[in-house]
Order: C-alpha cells, then sequence, then structure tokens
C-alpha cells in the first residue's frame, strides 16, 4: 500500500491563486492592502531566513510586509514599545514576533502584547484560549497549516485516535486542542513521557511535533496510520523516521514539503483574513 502523500507545497500555490485573486479585488475596492509587520530582534541567521520568507510569501499574493530589525541588546521594553506602535498603525493588520528572541527578553510578555485582532500567527494566550473554546480567533500557524492540508485530503478526523508528540505552546499543544476540536481524541506524549512507542503504537494519526530528529521510530508507528511529521532539522529530516512508512502509512507529510510551506502559508491567508477585517 503506497501511502499518499500530503503535499503541503501543491496545496499553499493553490491557496497562493486564490488570495491573490483576493487581494485584488479587495485593492480595486477600497484602494488598501494588508500588511504584515514582521519583527526580527537580533542577527540569527535561521530567523532571518524565515522573516525573508514570509515577506516573500506576502509579496507572491499582493500583500505588503514591513520588516522591523532590531539589535540583538534590545530589551523587552523597547520591544513591547515597538509592539504597542504596531498595534496603534491602522496600516498594519497582522504581527509578527519572529522566535526565539535573545535571552534577555521576557518573549511570552512580548508575544501577549501582540492585540488580538493583529494576531495571526496564533501565538497570544488570549487566541490560544478563544481558539480551544472554539471562538473566533487566528490558529497557531504550524498546527492550524496542518489542520488545512488534513482537510485538503478530505482526511477525516472524527473518532480517530490522535497521538500528538511534543507539548509546545505554539505547536504541540494547539495541535491537540485543534484535533480535539475536529473530535479526535487525543493523547498528548512529551519528553518525560514513558514507553513513548506503546502510546505511539495506538495512534490512528500521529503528529511529530518535538523537534528532535526522527526521535520517532517507523516501527512504533502501525500500518495504515496518517503520519504527519511537522519537525524540520538539517539534513531534510523530521520528527519521525519517514522513509521505512510510505510503503505501510495511509498518508504521510513528507520533509521537506509538508507542513513546512503549509506554515507560511496559513500565516498570509489570517494576514488577509484580518485585512479584509480591517480594511474592508
Amino acid at each position: 500500500m503506497a501511502a499518499l502523500v500530503l503535499d503541503g507545497k501543491q496545496c499553499a500555490k493553490e491557496t497562493e491563486e486564490r488570495l491573490a485573486k483576493q487581494v485584488a479585488e479587495l485593492k480595486e475596492r477600497t484602494g488598501g492592502t494588508p500588511i504584515l509587520a514582521t519583527i526580527l530582534v537580533g542577527a540569527d541567521p535561521a530567523s532571518a531566513t524565515y522573516v525573508k520568507m514570509k515577506g516573500n510569501a506576502c509579496r507572491r499574493v499582493g500583500m505588503d510586509s514591513l520588516a522591523i530589525e532590531l539589535p540583538e541588546t534590545t530589551t523587552t521594553e523597547e520591544l513591547l514599545a515597538k509592539i504597542e506602535e504596531l498595534n496603534a498603525n491602522s496600516d498594519v493588520h497582522g504581527i509578527l514576533l519572529q522566535h526565539p528572541v535573545p535571552a534577555q527578553i521576557d518573549e511570552r510578555a512580548c508575544f501577549d502584547a501582540i492585540a488580538a485582532h493583529k494576531d495571526v500567527d496564533g501565538v497570544t494566550c488570549l487566541g490560544f484560549g478563544r481558539m480551544a473554546m472554539q471562538e473566533p480567533a487566528y490558529g497557531a500557524a504550524t498546527p492550524a497549516g496542518i489542520m488545512r492540508l488534513l482537510e485538503a485530503y478530505n482526511i477525516d478526523l472524527a473518532g480517530k485516535h490522535v497521538v500528538v508528540v511534543g507539548r509546545s505552546p505554539i505547536l504541540g499543544k494547539p495541535m491537540a486542542m485543534m484535533m480535539l476540536n475536529a473530535n479526535a481524541t487525543v493523547t498528548i506524549c512529551h519528553s518525560r513521557t514513558q514507553n513513548l512507542p506503546e502510546f505511539v503504537k495506538q495512534a490512528d494519526v500521529i503528529v511529530g511535533a518535538v523537534g528532535k530528529p526522527e526521535l520517532i521510530k517507523a516501527e512504533w508507528i502501525k500500518d495504515g496510520a496518517v503520519v504527519v511529521d511537522a519537525g524540520y532539522h538539517p539534513g531534510g529530516v523530521g520528527d519521525i523516521e519517514l522513509a521505512p512508512l510510505y510503503d505501510r502509512a495511509a498518508a504521510i507529510t513528507p520533509v521537506p514539503g509538508g507542513v513546512g510551506p503549509m506554515t507560511i502559508n496559513t500565516l498570509i491567508l489570517q494576514t488577509l483574513e484580518s485585512g479584509l477585517k480591517q480594511i474592508g
């Protein structure tokens, strides 16, 4: 049985074509353009690359991005002041604070300072709580992207046992809540979980969100499972040992080209949704 490959790159491309039409219509109707403000603190090369990719994605659909670069020595107070300035700027419709920030900054305080209606990356406690309670909110971009990818391939989650390996505030925890809201039965595992292979073996859907290369072994995963790998590490490997699963799993997200493109795509989609509300 060859696994169905969940092609995030293609899904994102198709979504971008639709978003470009919506942006063009918004511009024609109102003269306004959705703008995503990106904040990069310090000079981490990987973070700089991610921010550049997000700016490029904005431009591909006709939106604008406002790139703000702050020095490595920035304090929490200085970053909070910049966020407040962007909250008050009616021309800015979404705010992205690139993770991680330098150690001296209180990252959680800065995330939570982002206005809820501009939290298009889904990083605030308020946004998480509203999403978990099934109230209107922008979901954390990676798990929301995963949900969109599963939906695009008509993968039904109702009644399925989903095992999420990882509990980070912007991936594992919101992923579990989104799956629960989709009527799945959810188990959350993490670095302190005992007998991890036994939990993984029970999964109808396994989500690797732990941030360690190929921690989850192919032999732990049952035949016919849906395999979602949200990791990406040097050498092009994810959090799950994927190679042996292509002829055993029901469906699989490749690394690269699966979850990654859907993360940025969801950020852009949610920025446009915010722009439509604020401009339209």
